[in-house]
């Protein structure tokens, strides 16, 4: 998956998660954790496109892990109204799916991005 079908999928789970939201009802304790999964939800992609942008390596590193952070955090939203059954689970079931996906996704370029840039502190002491 390249760049720009990561940007466009972080986009569109953002976007996904802002009409999900927006189909629900408006309940106290609903109110507060949509407030938090829409921001952690529409951070992913931001934060991404911020990382595509880094300035060196440990830049694009500490940005990754925000990103990879953020998509965590989303499925702990998502978890919490379902499990406190606020909302109808058949349509977080799409949205956690997608958002373990992410989390997946970014744990392993964090990785990949940590373990060349110590592959590249070794080659420089050589």
């Amino acid at each position: 998956m390249d760049k720009a079908e990561l940007k466009r999928r972080t986009q569109r789970f953002a976007i996904d998660v802002i009409k999900f939201i927006e189909s629900l009802p408006r309940k106290r304790s609903l109110d507060v954790l949509s407030n938090q999964l829409i921001r952690c939800a529409t951070s992913i992609g931001a934060n991404y496109r911020s990382a595509c942008r880094g300035k060196s390596t440990a830049d694009f590193i500490n940005k990754i892990i925000i990103v990879e952070e953020e998509a965590d955090e989303s499925i702990y939203w998502l978890e919490l109204m379902e499990e406190s059954e606020l909302v109808n689970s058949i349509g977080i079931t799409i949205l956690k799916k997608e958002a373990n996906e992410l989390t997946a996704i970014f744990t392993a370029i964090g990785k990949t991005a940590r373990e060349k840039q110590r592959l590249n502190k070794l080659e420089v002491k050589k």
